[in-house]
């Protein structure tokens, strides 16, 4: 029974939306943004994209799911808006990163009791009925348990994994919305939206199962428990199952709390996102792979805190020897190593070669954080310049663009750095970004202090890449 009516619930908060019988949730939100492009006001381009904005971010965050996860990504990678437009879409989307709108108190208790066993109130010592965070998947609410100790308890939306697995059937629905997504403004840049489409329904059937989550987030914890700068918290695995994941609470400053603090420690922790992001894939084959800044905790001792491991990629050693040889490549200049690297990996196929310089040029685009003069400052409008040349097919790399098949890993490399570029735009972090690749690839010394404190953590051994 507590089922059947939670499950009315989120179909009463999604009906609206459409208004029709036998869409999916998703098929619903593209359905009436379609109708409300059809119908928008021309009373001027900037009230129009403001409403615009408003209306979609409205009905992305009601339904919640594989929709509502693909519009936090264009929040902070700013994929399909250009120019005066990207502000008024990238305002309004932001509230979907930490702020969606929450399920009803006693809906959470019936989940935490029919995957826990006991209401809330049993299982926990305390239990906050109203959650500190909700997002596109689950909600977070505070507990205590009952041998003391504060946890964060996530608590996932009766019935989201039933409606995201119909949305992910739909091989169609993501390509639609970005479509749709990009034409909202004139002139934006062009977008392989398939390509996007697909790597979004792949990130978000991996978060559906929150013991995959927290069997990921402890191997992170694990590798980095002690570490001097990151933290990861600890999972209570007694208290976690495939829809209630239980952690050691953390607080912290949010992202947006934190763009206010003073560039000094704006930088620092934009060196320790960099360190976690590249350096995990260096030292252990791991990636977080999901650069969201709602998953992150900022410390004002300088240290940052990691949440929300649903998405994590594996990396074997060669995978790893590739993305170590082709920066090494890209920074020297060597244009026909890189070639041969991207030819040894079936990016690139030798009969069919791209123009001239246009490879080493794209992958310098791309690694413009170590080819530049150091120290290098990410800044927002740098960052949507090398977006469009990086993506855009008519742009100066779109030859090489047309030839290269980018294969599912590299796919989600470039999702991610396009992620963290973002963040660290947003903090306009500056720090010696190549002397921390050199740190990394050649066993050179510690860039930074910070560096030298990640060497005594890991050891000499693992400064690079074996």
């Amino acid at each position: 029974m507590a089922e059947r009516s939670v499950r009315g619930g989120r179909v009463a908060r999604t009906a609206p939306l459409v208004g029709l019988a036998g869409r999916t949730a998703g098929e619903a939100v593209v359905a009436s943004l379609r109708r409300r492009m059809r119908g928008a006001d021309d009373d001027g381009p900037d009230a129009a994209s403001r409403r615009a904005a408003e209306r979609w971010v409205e009905r992305l965050g009601r339904s919640k799911g594989v929709l509502m996860k693909a519009g936090q990504l264009m929040s902070f990678v700013g994929f399909s808006v250009d120019g005066e437009y990207q502000p008024v879409f990238q305002q309004a989307l932001a509230r979907l990163q930490d702020d969606a709108p929450p399920m009803p108190p006693e809906m959470a208790a019936a989940q935490v009791e029919a995957e826990l066993g006991a209401p809330p109130g049993e299982v926990f010592a305390e239990f906050e009925p109203d959650p500190i965070a909700a997002a596109s998947i689950g909600q977070v609410h505070r507990a205590v348990t009952r041998d003391g100790r504060r946890v964060a308890v996530k608590v996932q939306y009766p019935g989201v994994e039933r409606a995201i697995r119909a949305d992910l059937a739909n091989a169609e629905l993501l390509a639609t919305f970005f479509q749709i997504g990009g034409g909202m403004v004139r002139g934006g840049p062009r977008v392989d939206v398939r390509r996007l489409a697909k790597e979004v329904s792949e990130r978000v059937g991996d978060e559906i199962d929150y013991l995959t989550e927290a069997r990921n987030q402890q191997e992170f914890a694990d590798h980095y428990r002690g570490h001097p700068f990151v933290r990861i918290p600890e999972v209570d695995h007694r208290l976690t199952t495939r829809r209630v994941l239980t952690m050691e609470f953390a607080d912290g400053k949010r992202h947006r709390e934190a763009l206010l603090a003073g560039q000094d420690l704006k930088d620092r922790w934009g060196e320790v996102l960099f360190r976690f992001y590249l350096g995990s894939i260096r030292r252990i084959g791991l990636f977080h792979a999901d650069p969201h800044p709602g998953n992150y905790l900022f410390h004002d001792d300088g240290t940052v805190t990691f949440l929300d491991f649903g998405c994590v990629k594996h990396f074997d050693p060669g995978t790893v020897r590739y993305m170590v040889d082709t920066a090494e490549a890209t920074v020297a200049g060597d244009e026909e190593w890189l070639l041969r690297i991207q030819y040894e990996r079936g990016g690139l196929d030798p009969a069919d070669p791209p123009p001239a310089g246009a490879t080493l040029g794209w992958w310098r685009t791309t690694l413009r954080a170590w080819t530049a003069p150091q120290p290098y400052t990410y800044a927002p409008e740098e960052h949507s310049t090398i977006t469009r040349a990086e993506f855009g097919l008519r742009g100066p790399y779109g030859e090489f663009l047309r030839r290269w098949r980018m294969d599912p890993d590299m796919t989600t490399l470039t999702r991610i750095q396009l992620g963290m570029s973002a963040v660290l735009s947003q903090l306009r972090a500056t720090g010696e970004w190549e002397g921390i690749r050199r740190e990394w690839d050649r066993g050179g010394p510690p860039a930074t202090g910070l560096g030298e404190l990640d060497v005594a953590f890991w050891g000499e051994g693992a400064v690079h890449a074996r």
